[in-house]
């Protein structure tokens, strides 16, 4: 039976190398990743094609390693037990010139977009072809050592009196003020974002955040987020309630680029 979140594997997975305090090589492809049957998977199949690998269960220990010695690129799952895989990728992309690739079991859109928004060079899908897996590893590698000119495109959106980064999870008033959202409010506020003026069900709602569709946590996310837009949960003018089919976003949104 193959390990979980690979489609197939030969012989044994033996776990991988684990990083934490010691210093680690600056040649080492990075694998942050709590389960080490799949970081076992990860690293046997990037050791085959001649990488060097270590793998971290754990966010902290990551970002602590990245900052002394920034690994050429960093494998990062989302769900870890002591903080969001978005926070991290955001982490990485501020503060460590190396590459990202999300390896992760959430298949949904809103999450692939704001991966990539935050600074990931790929997102992958578990379960994963290892051969694929390395592919698109080699590729990123081969991009950042070829950067084109001029770089992506940079995107802030655009409604009612707020601008919104999506890049930097960076709300901005229309008096200048800036907040910084949360992984969980960022993702919830680019899926409407990315759809205005279209009624978003529940379970599409939930789906950004991992939650079962009749979890009435959902319910309590739209509301801080209404609270850090100054919308009143009352009479909310911007995220508004469609009783029996969701939520909608019932203003327009003008994306610029830079």
């Amino acid at each position: 039976m193959p390990p979980a979140g690979a489609r197939k594997s030969s012989g044994e997975n033996p776990a991988p190398h684990e990083g934490g305090p010691v210093s680690a090589s600056r040649d080492e492809i990075h694998i942050l990743e709590d389960d080490p049957l799949v970081a076992g998977t990860v690293a046997r199949a990037l050791e085959e094609y001649g990488f060097a690998t270590r793998w971290f269960r754990t966010a902290g220990e990551l970002l602590a390693a990245a900052a002394r010695h920034p690994p050429p690129l960093v494998v990062v799952d989302l769900g870890l037990p002591d903080r969001d895989g978005m926070d991290v990728v955001r982490e990485l992309h501020q503060t460590a010139d190396c590459g990202v690739l999300i390896l992760t079991g959430r298949d949904i859109v809103s999450d692939r977009v704001l991966g990539l928004e935050l600074g990931a060079d790929d997102y992958v899908v578990k379960p994963f072809e290892p051969r694929e897996l390395v592919a698109r590893i080699r590729s990123i590698l081969r991009r950042r050592a070829h950067p084109a000119t001029g770089g992506a495109a940079h995107r802030v959106a655009v409604f009612e009196d707020w601008r919104y980064d999506p890049g930097s999870f960076t709300l901005i008033a229309g008096d200048g003020a800036e907040e910084i959202l949360g992984a969980a409010e960022a993702r919830l506020l680019l899926c409407f974002l990315e759809k205005p003026n279209r009624v978003l069900s529940r379970e599409q709602l939930a789906g950004t955040a991992d939650l079962a569709p009749f979890d009435r946590s959902i319910d309590v996310r739209v509301s801080r987020l209404r609270k850090r837009l100054n919308d009143d949960s009352q009479s909310p003018h911007l995220i508004k309630t469609v009783y029996g089919a969701g939520y909608v976003l019932s203003v327009g949104v003008r994306w610029e680029t830079g």
